[in-house]
């Protein structure tokens, strides 16, 4: 089953911003989402020429590698993108073989994906979902990714159901995921959730705007600006207020 093979975007082999500790981040190739502010529209399509292929065992065997470091530090291994669960049974057999070595597991998701049995499978050899909640609002949500909301709802629900550990992130962007009712309307759905105690607030930028002019893709958002400090502050404030612990 290490055998199994999947398509790489990049490896960073110390990350130390997805998920806890020092980790070892392997960014997939392949999305199913089209957001606007996306910073790596290079991952979208899973035939990228410059994605390489690697097995399981292969990259297994460069994990563990690390291993004194995870420990060390309370890190692990997490996959994200692109999107992960476009590559399923990559996902599900990377996740198993790390388990099997005692690392910390953590999947960066949209959750923009179908409930299927390989989904529960992957999601029972995962520790923490990294989720992003791209809006509240299926008309937002809509405009952000291009796609209908359901899939993200009946995922968020999924997780917690099962009391999956769950770290909601939301991407600030003004004149655009910045209305006051969907922020508290968001705020509200979370605190519904019980594995739901910490948010991350993550400004939009602009540092992924040349790779769209690379690719000739059409950038909606390059005139817009990038949120103050104190923008950011009052919306972290703001869940907060509904008792989040708050990034």
């Amino acid at each position: 089953m290490g055998s199994i093979l999947g398509k790489i975007h990049s490896i960073e082999t110390c990350g130390t911003v997805d998920g806890p500790g020092i980790r070892y981040v392997i960014f997939m190739q392949g999305c199913s989402l089209r957001c606007v502010y996306c910073h790596n529209p290079d991952t979208w399509s899973k035939e990228n020429k410059t994605a390489v292929t690697k097995s399981v065992s292969d990259l297994i065997a460069d994990i563990v590698k690390y291993k004194s470091y995870f420990t060390f530090s309370g890190g692990g291994v997490t996959l994200t993108g692109g999107e992960p669960l476009v590559q399923k049974e990559f996902a599900l057999e990377l996740f198993r073989q790390c388990k099997k070595e005692g690392l910390h597991t953590t999947l960066d998701t949209s959750g923009h994906t179908d409930l299927d049995s390989i989904t529960k499978e992957i999601l029972t050899h995962t520790d923490l979902v990294l989720l992003d909640m791209k809006s509240i609002n299926p008309q937002t949500y809509k405009k952000v990714t291009g796609f209908t909301i359901e899939k993200l709802f009946a995922f968020a629900e999924y997780l917690n159901e099962k009391n999956i550990e769950t770290y909601y992130r939301f991407v600030l962007v003004p004149g655009l995921t910045d209305n006051d009712q969907e922020m508290h309307d968001l705020a509200v759905y979370l605190k519904s959730l019980k594995n739901a105690h910490k948010v991350g607030i993550l400004p939009f930028h602009q540092l992924g705007a040349y790779k769209w002019q690379d690719l000739n893709l059409n950038y909606k958002l390059k005139d817009t600006p990038i949120p103050t400090p104190k923008e950011a502050e009052k919306v972290r404030e703001l869940f907060r207020s509904y008792g989040f612990l708050v990034k």
